[in-house]
């Protein structure tokens, strides 16, 4: 990017800006027509992507600045609640009305996971743009046979987006540091009717980002290689001391009062009016939703991306990764269309709009940025050290491994579920 690009996505990256995007991350309309001409010059696609609440997506603003720089092209957009995005998605391409151009994510580990529906045959290949900005080393997780079918469009964090501003006028003046710090902050909050973190409880997708989340630091951080372990046979779930440390992590913090009250009925709102109007001071939530939710909280809130503190002893450790995808529907009639849309989401131009509107790093040149006075400034350091893991789920070899960690954290949450049964359940997720 331009150095005029450079300043933009550093001022974007200030909270108190007021872009409009969404947590991460519904109708729908059908990938129909004939072609991708009208005959009168007229274009128009469909793009369907993934919501989680009513607010304006980063998606939505990038359709709205490709319409307004193409004045032939119309975008049909089809916001898409974030729990059941999926399902919805797979179901959409298995009864043939799935959109043009789609929102995926990398990997195999997620219902919206490109690989099984490429191997399924819903997805076109993509071409050299989409191959060149996949981040080295994470071919697998975009690739298949040789061909590409999604295109990165992030860089994530998934670590604790944090309301400094709420914990300072709680009495919080630094995050905590170790497990002593951690719990002695909750019991402070919750004397004052507040509270260190807000889950959505009821919504699969943060139970799930959530035990990741933590695990960071109980599992990846000494094993960073777990997954291939895993993968391998090496270890199990159930045989992991870290994976069994991060489950009773859950147990601990809800009992000892980190999570709201009520926590496993949350849903997306509990995190998004938690944070914004200071009844919580974090969330596991990809590092984007600070911008977001700063729109609905004052000025003063000074969101951070902070990490998770480590276990006695241990180091911190955080996820990051690309976890956003962009790919065309292999059945669409307007796969011309979708394609020059796609190639444009990989120029400059997009990326800065990608990142004003969303607060995600931008994959097409996030190594170079000054995130020193960003909401990234408190984990600069650990992505210079290299202490962090790609997102564990994306590695999976199927989404019902995640499902059995999302559901799991739920039964934990709730009484109704034992760390040990959920690990077995996450192995036999996992099959052979």
């Amino acid at each position: 990017m331009s150095q005029h690009s450079h300043t933009a996505l550093r001022r974007g990256a200030i909270i108190a800006v007021p872009v409009i995007g969404a947590l991460l991350l519904a109708g729908c309309s059908g990938s129909g027509g004939d072609s991708d001409d009208s005959g009168d010059g007229a274009v128009e696609f469909s793009f369907t992507f993934a919501t989680s609440n009513n607010l304006e997506s980063p998606y939505e603003t990038l359709a709205n600045a490709y319409m307004e720089a193409n004045e032939n092209v119309t975008i049909t957009t089809n916001p898409t609640p974030n729990d059941k995005y999926g399902e919805t998605i797979r179901t959409q391409f298995q009864a043939g009305n799935a959109g043009d151009v789609v929102q995926t994510t990398p990997g195999s580990g997620d219902a919206r996971a490109l690989i099984p529906l490429a191997e399924a045959g819903f997805l076109e290949p993509l071409g050299e743009t989409a191959t060149s900005l996949v981040p080295v080393g994470s071919e697998p997780l975009f690739e298949l046979d040789g061909e590409t079918y999604g295109q990165p469009m992030d860089f994530t964090i998934a670590a604790v987006v944090a309301s400094m501003g709420t914990a300072g006028m709680n009495g919080l003046t630094e995050w905590p540091t170790s497990e002593d710090e951690l719990y002695d902050a909750c019991s402070a909050l919750a004397d004052q009717g507040k509270s260190l973190l807000v889950v959505a409880g009821a919504a699969p997708p943060n139970a799930g980002l959530t035990a990741q989340g933590i695990a960071a630091t109980r599992v990846y951080a000494e094993t960073p290689d777990w997954n291939e372990q895993r993968a391998a046979g090496d270890v199990t779930f159930a045989d992991s001391e870290g994976w069994a440390e991060t489950l009773q992590t859950i147990i601990d913090l809800n009992e000892g009062g980190c999570f709201q009250a009520g926590a496993e009925g949350g849903g997306f709102d509990a995190i998004t009016n938690g944070l914004s109007q200071g009844a919580a001071v974090g969330s596991f939530i990809p590092s984007g939703s600070a911008v977001e939710i700063a729109t609905a909280a004052p000025p003063e809130a000074d969101f951070k991306v902070q990490p998770f503190p480590p276990a006695d002893g241990g180091d911190p450790y955080i996820i990051a990764s690309s976890n956003y995808t962009i790919s065309i529907n292999a059945a669409s009639e307007k796969k011309e269309a979708a394609a020059e849309f796609v190639e444009w989401l990989a120029t400059d131009e997009a990326q800065e709009i990608y990142y004003e509107a969303s607060g995600l790093l931008p994959i097409s040149n996030y190594q170079d940025l000054d995130l020193s006075d960003t909401i990234y400034s408190p984990v600069v350091d650990l992505l210079a050290a290299g202490s962090y893991t790609p997102l564990p789920n994306n590695i999976w070899p199927n989404p019902a491994v995640y499902e059995a960690l999302s559901v799991g954290v739920q039964g934990l949450l709730t009484g109704q579920k034992t760390v040990d049964q959920v690990l077995q359940d996450m192995d036999a997720a996992w099959g052979e």
